[in-house]
């Protein structure tokens, strides 16, 4: 059941021994959304616990420690930026993606797994829609909890580049630095610093990169043998999914990231006419306009070729 701002700021404030999950390997929104919700129910009052897995060498700034357990079992469960209880890696999914409460996220194409949803596609970031929902809980922004917020909203616009921006993104982004944090050093650490393993791996895929149908589709494929040999994980390296949209001329860039043999998962960034979200439901994924995903079996080859005709038929009149 969707649910608004002020019905699920009334669910937040009546809750407790609160478990926050999100999604497996996480990118700053879903890592922002989830320490800020933290922070803001413990400083509620609240008995609150999180678990996250495989943070980026790059956003441990926004890590926040928690105590010792200590026999905490949860009462009510929330979840940020999941769109599918699938999302949240096999362990959390199969332990509590059945008894989700409450989800708060900004994809539209999320499945409605939680009791409760507070959805909100028009906004560029889960930790747009909790920015939103801390003003509607008439809760106060401290630089604790803005830095992290910030750091979310940067990550999922592309510090503030991408299609998803809107004025109303701006203004929120221009409140939480009101509070006094640094968005230069956050912007510097985020996307203008790289490790020499980033850069490393940022050459191997490169090199693995193809292009089709006239340079409007590109295919860059992530194998295990080539994290292993730059030394980094999967989410050490999200950025590198922009890269195939990057090319200019490209309308539908797809990263296919080997989970294991002949499981891939899939990212699909693109531009008009090719809808991502429509692409990657075909597949049984989703996402947003402009940036979905989906898994799919098979070789590297026939995954690829199964991808391209499809994003083929999206170009047809380009």
């Amino acid at each position: 059941m969707n649910i608004t701002m002020r019905r699920a700021a009334a669910a937040l404030r009546q809750a407790d021994d609160i478990l926050i999950l999100t999604h497996a390997y996480p990118d700053g929104d879903a890592l922002g959304s989830l320490f800020a919700l933290y922070l803001l129910l413990v400083r509620m009052g609240k008995r609150v616990r999180y678990y996250t897995s495989d943070e980026p060498q790059n956003l441990t700034f926004l890590r926040v420690e928690q105590p010792p357990a200590e026999g905490f079992k949860p009462r009510f469960i929330v979840t940020v930026d999941v769109a599918d209880r699938k999302l949240l890696g096999d362990e959390m999914n199969e332990k509590y993606g059945a008894w989700v409460d409450l989800a708060i996220d900004h994809h539209g194409s999320n499945t409605g797994y939680a009791n409760k949803t507070l959805v909100c596609p028009e906004k560029a970031a889960a930790c747009e829609v909790l920015y939103d929902l801390m003003r509607a809980m008439h809760e106060s922004l401290s630089p604790e909890i803005a830095l992290r917020l910030y750091t979310g909203i940067a990550t999922d616009t592309g510090c503030f580049r991408y299609a998803n921006v809107t004025a109303d993104t701006l203004r929120a982004a221009a409140a939480l630095m009101d509070t006094g944090i640094d968005a230069v050093k956050v912007n510097n650490d985020v996307f203008e610093t790289k490790t020499r393993q980033y850069v490393l791996f940022e050459r191997m895929a490169m090199n693995a990169l193809e292009t089709f149908h006239n340079g409007q589709i590109a295919v860059m494929t992530l194998t295990q043998e080539m994290f292993r040999k730059a030394g980094v994980g999967e989410s050490d390296v999200q950025g590198i999914k922009a890269l195939p949209r990057m090319i200019e001329g490209v309308l539908a860039g797809f990263t296919l990231t080997e989970k294991e043999p002949g499981r891939w998962r899939v990212s699909l960034r693109s531009r008009d006419p090719v809808d991502a979200s429509v692409l990657c439901a075909l597949f049984g994924g989703g996402g947003h306009k402009y940036a979905a995903g989906c898994e799919l079996t098979g070789t590297a080859e026939e995954v690829s070729a199964r991808l391209v005709r499809a994003a083929e038929e999206a170009t047809a009149h380009n």
